[in-house]
């Protein structure tokens, strides 16, 4: 799926629970199972079929959803399979492996967006132009989304599958016990346009907080979520690193560490064993959510909780998460994989996959279809999710990625901060034990 502006999607698409909407729980698009059959490389003919392959990471969820049963359905010559990688740090290494020697490739590979800048800045030879498949259309895509997917000269290697707008969901009981508002409009006006007014809120709610609970779970989270919703981070436009120097970043490591020494965080490190026994015992307030968190927090809240989470805007867009699809040049078949790739893209299939996986679409097309558009969730009370994730899906910026993005992102978070959070270190030696570390990876 995602995706990620953050490193912490790859853990996500390892760990999140998947089940269909129908049955009341959104999902983020992966699970801990190889949810793919099919043997490695690129597709033959399978009984006189053009067998297409996939090769993806986690669950991206077609399968699941049967978008190609009903592919093949419609085009009886076609086989599909697909092969799956449960972790994307054990997919990523053997794809770029595969790009160098232009073998062991499937006919469609899964791209997350952690490494799509990477991809795009040094593989973009080795994928097909996917902006002059038949049927793709540039508008049908978030621009920021079809952005991420282009190289310097403007060739589509990607095209978008989910993304992860992002929301806070909320704990209504704990809240109520700290005297804070309850209603969902209520609450996003609580910290609307401004992520210290988020730290506002939970000093507030620390004053009266139910007895052994937090307003948050980690300051990891917090710097996620902030960081998430700024267009220019750790690299510039030219391609330079200069997370040291970022103004997103200083905000978003202030932000973080406030609600760190301010004693509102329930010291946690997100999608860990004591993180999802959070969620069960209730130990904090709010969290920072994308669509594929939803699913997630109903897995391991559980029944008890129905009715308890609910769902609040931001206090800035922000993505957290998603994926991308690309058609090797070494591949078999590479224009009955791109037309596969389009029509699986195509705003009717991703509106599909929500409603059946809860994979936010990143075709902005597929937002006023009824699947998407009315959209509700029955765990969350009710919560009106495609009208929250539509208008956080809207306001997220052009982001500029780097090709090292997660290894900042992930040492910021889970050196830096967690020292801040779990030891008791102050801002200033977690940043110093958090940029050592990352300059160290970087060879500067």
């Amino acid at each position: 799926m995602r995706r990620n502006t953050g490193s912490h999607r790859s853990r996500a698409v390892v760990l999140v629970a998947v089940a269909a909407l129908g049955a009341g729980l959104l999902s983020g698009c992966a699970d801990d199972g190889d949810s793919g059959s099919g043997k490695s490389g690129g597709g033959g003919d399978d009984g006189g079929k053009t067998k297409i392959t996939l090769g993806l990471f986690g669950t991206m969820g077609f399968q699941e959803a049967g978008l190609y049963d009903e592919y093949m359905k419609d085009h009886p010559d076609i086989k599909i399979e697909q092969t799956v990688i449960e972790r994307n740090e054990n997919y990523y290494p053997q794809l770029l492996n595969h790009l160098s020697t232009g073998s062991g490739l499937a006919d469609v590979q899964g791209i997350e967006v952690a490494n799509i800048a990477e991809v795009v800045q040094t593989q973009a030879d080795k994928f097909v132009d996917l902006s002059k498949t038949p049927g793709v259309k540039k508008s049908n895509w978030l621009d920021w989304k079809w952005q991420q997917g282009l190289s310097k000269d403007g060739k589509a290697i990607g095209l978008g599958t989910d993304i992860g707008p992002m929301a806070i969901c909320y704990r209504k009981d704990l809240f109520q016990k700290a005297g804070l508002p309850t209603d969902r409009d209520k609450v996003a006006q609580l910290w609307a346009g401004d992520w210290d007014k988020y730290v506002d809120a939970g000093k507030k709610y620390m004053k009266k907080a139910p007895k052994s609970t937090a307003f948050v779970d980690s300051a990891g989270g917090v710097f996620n979520a902030v960081i998430a919703g700024s267009a220019e981070r750790y690299y510039d436009k030219s391609g330079k690193v200069i997370y040291k120097d970022s103004p997103a970043v200083k905000d978003a490591w202030d932000v973080a560490a406030k609600a760190a020494t301010g004693k509102m965080t329930a010291k946690l490190q997100q999608f860990q064993k004591t993180w999802d026994q959070g969620y069960a015992n209730g130990q904090f307030a709010t969290v920072s959510c994308p669509p594929w968190m939803l699913g997630y927090i109903q897995s391991k809240a559980g029944d008890k909780a129905k009715d308890q989470w609910d769902v609040a805007a931001a206090p800035k867009p922000g993505n957290w998460g998603g994926t991308f699809l690309g058609v090797p040049q070494a591949g078999q078949h590479k224009e009955e994989a791109a037309k596969l790739v389009a029509w699986l893209t195509a705003p009717e299939q991703q509106a599909k996959l929500f409603k059946e996986r809860g994979s936010w679409p990143s075709a902005q097309a597929s937002y006023s279809l009824p699947d998407v558009k009315d959209a509700k969730h029955p765990y969350f009370a009710g919560a009106p999710i495609g009208s929250i994730f539509t208008e956080a899906a809207k306001g997220i910026p052009v982001q500029v990625l780097g090709p090292k993005d997660q290894i900042i992102n992930q040492n910021l978070v889970d050196i830096g901060l967690l020292q801040v959070d779990q030891q008791g270190k102050s801002p200033e030696q977690g940043w110093k034990a958090a940029t050592k570390t990352i300059d160290n990876a970087l060879d500067q």
